[in-house]
């Protein structure tokens, strides 16, 4: 199979479930969807396949024992690079799935936090903590003060 196509059907699949994420996150079949660990199964089917086609006793060696010019090496080829973000788009939707759901469960204001996580997974990360933090801090307490006086 075409290491290219691959590729592209890979960086594809993952964009409904983004758009779902960003555009629709109230709608019944976005929680559903949400809900289901089989896009990450899919997802790390491409990255099986990319890190299959790359697996040969050199780059098991540099995997094995990494340092920055070897892994840089390593990733000058095609299906580690594929592989490497194959890697990104498993785990950078996997922290989008859970700061959705973290938005869900706890009122908390999400889609800047969801669109960063797209684009650079650790800062959507970090920028969901110091919403949430946010929320915690100066949002929850009014909201409890203004039941308890009630």
């Amino acid at each position: 199979m075409d290491l290219n196509l691959v590729f592209n059907i890979a960086n594809l699949f993952v964009l409904p479930f983004w758009a779902l994420l960003i555009f629709l996150p109230n709608w019944g079949f976005t929680k559903k969807v949400m809900s289901s660990f089989l896009p990450f199964i899919v997802l790390v089917g491409f990255y099986i396949f990319f890190f299959a086609v790359t697996l040969n006793g050199e780059s098991a060696q540099a995997l094995s024992n990494p340092d920055l010019p070897t892994i840089t090496k390593l990733f000058s080829q095609k299906g580690a690079a594929a592989a490497g973000w194959a890697h990104f788009l498993v785990m950078d939707l996997f922290v989008g799935r859970w700061v959705y759901w973290q938005g869900q469960e706890k009122g908390i204001f999400t889609v800047h936090s969801i669109i960063l996580c797209l684009f650079a997974g650790p800062v959507g990360l970090l920028s969901h903590i110091v919403t949430a933090w946010i929320t915690q801090q100066f949002f929850r307490k009014s909201e409890t003060t203004e039941t308890a006086s009630s």
